[in-house]
């Protein structure tokens, strides 16, 4: 099977699940190619939000 062939099976899967298909992935330390999914990227987002430094306010 080649690389296009597992992200057409990936894909499918996800959409089995109803996880929307995104069209990022990244390597994983194992070397696998893991997508990125919007639970990831929400996750992502809410932990910058919590090291997020609020500017100090003008004199």
């Amino acid at each position: 099977m080649n690389l296009q062939h597992s992200r057409e099976r990936d894909a499918n899967s996800r959409q089995a699940r109803n996880e929307p298909v995104l069209g990022g992935s990244f390597i994983d330390a194992q070397g696998r190619e893991v997508p990125i999914t919007e639970e990831m990227i929400q996750s992502a987002c809410l932990e910058l939000e919590k090291r997020l430094v609020k500017p100090a306010r003008g004199h």
